[in-house]
């Protein structure tokens, strides 16, 4: 079965080229394009794609707010939105992350990078790259104005923490397991759990909420 995605951009030539980008690939197929937030929600709401490429800065409705509306629809649940930016710490990309955003893109990402990581997002995993996503949530941890909230993180148990923790360092189940000697079901169960027991819809929230509980400290790199 494809992968099934929406295109949002306003500017043509950007969505265009998305578009065939992805419809080359084996597997994955292009089902609508929109060039503001408004048209991605209503093509969202019609067509319920995998993914959704939400570009961030859009007239009429940004996709910050796109991807709240569609994040709060029930019906839209197995839908991942990757929000698309024009630079690595865009200010409004936190934000869209906390909002329920799977991951997000810099629109310069190489072409092999974009396929890889709707096929990735589409599997169920977050777009974690160790590196930059941490760093942007790390600085805007940072300017965070509430103090850590512990209680978020009452019901886990120590090695649910743990796991949450290595989760929020951007390391895969396999990784995890590697790195807590157990089996990749087992760390692939307790992430479950994690994410049952604190209501969040995926990975990406659970860095989010590490950060705002005060479990991963701003600045911490593992």
């Amino acid at each position: 079965m494809s992968i099934r995605v929406i295109v949002a951009d306003d500017q043509s030539l950007v969505r265009a080229g998305f578009a065939a980008l992805l419809e080359a690939q084996d597997g994955i197929e292009v089902v609508g394009q929109a060039e503001d937030g408004e048209q991605a929600v209503a093509a969202t709401v019609d067509l319920v794609p995998d993914v959704v490429l939400m570009d961030i800065r859009m007239p009429v409705l940004d996709g910050l707010e796109a991807t709240r509306r569609i994040v709060a629809r029930p019906e839209l649940a197995s839908v991942r939105v990757v929000v698309l930016t024009t630079f690595e710490l865009d200010e409004y990309v936190f934000e869209a992350i906390r909002a329920g955003a799977a991951g997000f893109l810099v629109k310069h990402t190489e072409p092999a990078d974009l396929v890889r990581a709707v096929r990735v997002v589409a599997g169920g995993e977050a777009l974690l790259s160790p590196g930059v996503t941490r760093r942007l949530l790390s600085e805007f941890a940072t300017r965070a104005k509430q103090a850590p909230d512990s209680r978020l993180l009452a019901e886990l148990t120590d090695r649910e923490r743990e796991v949450m923790t290595l989760v929020a360092e951007g390391l895969t189940n396999a990784e995890i397991a590697e790195r807590l000697v157990l089996s990749p079901a087992t760390a692939r169960t307790h992430v479950s759990r994690i994410l049952l027991k604190l209501g969040a819809r995926d990975r990406t929230q659970l860095v989010v909420l590490a950060y705002e509980s005060g479990l991963v400290r701003p600045g911490w790199r593992g």
